[in-house]
């Protein structure tokens, strides 16, 4: 078991590990996929397990269930535990995003996952989000 400077969401059934620098957008993303229909997993930090061919998120116990609302303060909302990881998202600074990037992929307790580089506060981001995701899934085509 690792824990993960992140925050996770469960996305039509499979986990979403956010990750970036204090105010890339972390918790902002996360609650905007919540909205969307997400489930928290955790926020700030991950607890995750590794398997033979799978990576598992679940909320460290001491944070389980709460989520930072900027300017609000912690709030504790309804969270999944035991969720399968499938996407990484790195969350980068405004301008950084290549338009066409090559396929890319981190590597969490050594299974490798693809990852998506992306800007966390852009509006579009939970709907980018939820389309890689499908991509990864098989269940939408992804040119490059």
């Amino acid at each position: 078991m690792e824990t993960i400077c992140g925050t996770a969401v469960r996305v039509n059934g499979k986990g979403v590990l956010l990750r970036g620098p204090s105010g890339s957008g972390k918790s902002d993303l996360a609650l905007r996929l919540i909205d969307r229909g997400g489930l928290l997993i955790a926020d700030d930090y991950v607890a995750a397990e590794g398997g033979a061919d799978h990576v598992l998120l679940a909320p460290p116990k001491a944070i389980a269930g709460f989520i930072e609302v900027r300017g609000a303060g912690l709030v504790r909302i309804d969270h999944v535990s035991d969720v399968p990881l499938v996407l990484v998202v790195g969350l980068v600074p405004d301008g950084q995003v290549e338009r066409l990037p090559e396929p890319d992929e981190a590597t969490i307790l050594g299974h490798k996952l693809p990852l998506l580089r992306l800007e966390g506060l852009t509006p579009s981001a939970p709907v980018k989000v939820e389309m890689v995701l499908a991509a990864v899934s098989g269940e939408l085509e992804l040119m490059r």
